[in-house]
């Protein structure tokens, strides 16, 4: 429900978000539309009457001196064209009406801003934008002169409500142009937030159904953007995962097969030690031989297990001390010298002469070079050979066990160390053994690697850092 939810709160916040973006992007562009028409019908019609105000009274002024005002008024109107639309009137510099277009004269002050504008500075132009007895007017006004004094002003006047009617009737229908924008742009914003959700509900489907266990599900990859990267990381985790469930599940399977084989051997001999006859001493040594060895293998198990475990939970923790790591080398050259007789493996060594100092965990490191080598007669045939290698190299002491067994398949090369993985092979073990190593190696600032060629051996390097008495050297530089 709450990823329902989620996709639900996405997709109407793109809803939202793109309508208000084209509410906003409309009511822009109409209001600078509405402006235009505004300024072209109002602007058109204060130009007209300031065209025909401005000759009319240039006429006044230049040709109809010495006349009266009134003389010159009822000229002015009698000589108008028959198409004049404009209310015409000549003012006192009172502001009374001495005569107008339609013959007519009034008492009544005309005191609109174009009139005392005028009269201070001989041009004035009005728009009402509340209607001025009834109507809305647009005037324009030039004061009528005699020898340079201001005698009276001509008023050119018109209706502004037919200019309104018809910007009023553009402005609809801008509006409900608008609004068909909108409802497109919502309609639009509606399949968008479909296209783009619809991916993230498949993706989410696909994580619930993982969530259950179901590593098999995969998820579309519709487009190579975002989502669809999101879809190939999660297949990708999804590939990951069944793989580590192999993983973990052969590696329980190979646990349960090395725990039953010894214990099966363990109680094999011990009842034929019980219903035996005790007095055969060579058979009584030869299971008594047989049960020690195969407990000694169930205790290297379980301490591989243990150990794993503390790795896991990060509580392995190292005493580190300076000692000669050659000494170790040639405690353990003696140790597997007889187990290769005992197999017709050759072993050599090739050791410098000088000292190899090493700080570190002394039973540790024993661990991780017992691991090596047993893993390398593990994996070499009979009349095979084993060599161990230690040369100093700069800041590092680099250690090699190669030997020339079977070698590590390609696919499984790059696998090789982590948990729980043991590769093709059918040779007895718990996987753990060099991911163990590896940790114990980098936890002594170092590195394991591993080189093989299938069919033709292996080699498994160790590099340590140098101990020196100086602690300031530079960090090692691996290869």
């Amino acid at each position: 429900m709450e990823g329902l939810t989620l996709l639900k709160g996405i997709r109407s916040r793109l809803i939202v978000y793109i309508t208000l973006m084209l509410l906003l992007i409309v009511l822009l562009l109409e209001g600078v539309f509405i402006a235009a028409v505004h300024y072209y019908y109002l602007g058109s019609a204060m130009e007209t009457l300031n065209s025909r105000a401005a000759t009319s009274a240039t006429f006044f002024n230049k040709y109809l001196e010495g006349y009266t005002l009134s003389e010159r008024a009822r000229y002015i109107l009698e000589n108008l064209s028959p198409e004049e639309s404009s209310k015409v009137e000549v003012l006192s510099p009172a502001g009374n009406v001495i005569i107008n277009s339609f013959g007519f004269s009034s008492q009544e002050k005309v005191n609109t801003p174009d009139v005392r504008a005028a009269l201070t500075s001989g041009k004035g132009s009005f728009q009402s934008l509340k209607p001025l007895q009834g109507e809305r007017i647009i005037a324009v006004s030039i004061a009528l002169k005699e020898s340079g004094s201001t005698i009276g002003v001509l008023r050119y006047s018109v209706s502004a409500e037919p200019l309104y009617a018809v910007i009023m009737r553009i402005v609809l229908n801008a509006a409900a142009v608008g609004l068909l924008v909108i409802g497109f742009g919502f309609v639009m914003s509606l399949l968008i937030a479909k296209r783009i959700v619809g991916p993230i509900q498949q993706l989410t489907g696909v994580a619930k159904e993982m969530a259950t266990g179901n590593f098999t599900v995969r998820a579309a990859k519709p487009y190579d953007d975002e989502v669809g990267t999101l879809a190939v990381t999660l297949n990708y985790m999804s590939e990951e995962i069944l793989k580590s469930e192999k993983i973990k599940y052969d590696f329980i399977s190979s646990v349960t097969h090395e725990l039953r084989t010894p214990l099966t051997s363990i109680k094999g001999w011990g009842e034929t030690l019980l219903v035996g006859d005790l007095s055969d001493k060579q058979e009584t040594l030869q299971g008594l031989e047989v049960m020690t060895g195969e407990t000694d293998r169930l205790i290297g198990l379980v301490e591989d297990l243990l150990d794993f475990s503390k790795f896991q939970a990060g509580e392995i923790k190292i005493v580190r001390q300076p000692y000669d790591l050659r000494g170790l080398l040639e405690d353990l050259l003696l140790q597997f010298r007889y187990r290769g007789q005992t197999k017709q493996i050759r072993l050599y060594a090739e050791l410098p002469d000088q000292p190899l100092p090493v700080d570190g965990d002394f039973n540790r490191l024993k661990q991780v070079f017992v691991n090596l080598l047993d893993n390398a007669f593990k994996f070499t045939p009979a009349q095979g050979a084993i060599r161990l290698t230690a040369v100093l190299h700069g800041e590092l002491i680099i250690t090699t066990v190669a030997d020339n067994g079977e070698g590590i398949e390609a696919a499984d090369l790059a696998q090789l160390g982590t948990k729980f993985f043991k590769g093709r092979s059918r040779q007895s073990g718990s996987g753990l053994g060099l991911a163990i190593c590896k940790e114990i190696i980098e936890l002594h600032d170092g590195r394991l690697r591993i080189e093989s060629e299938f069919t033709k051996g292996t080699s498994v390097i160790v590099e340590l850092p140098l101990y020196r008495l100086e602690q300031h050297l530079p960090p090692p530089v691996y290869l």
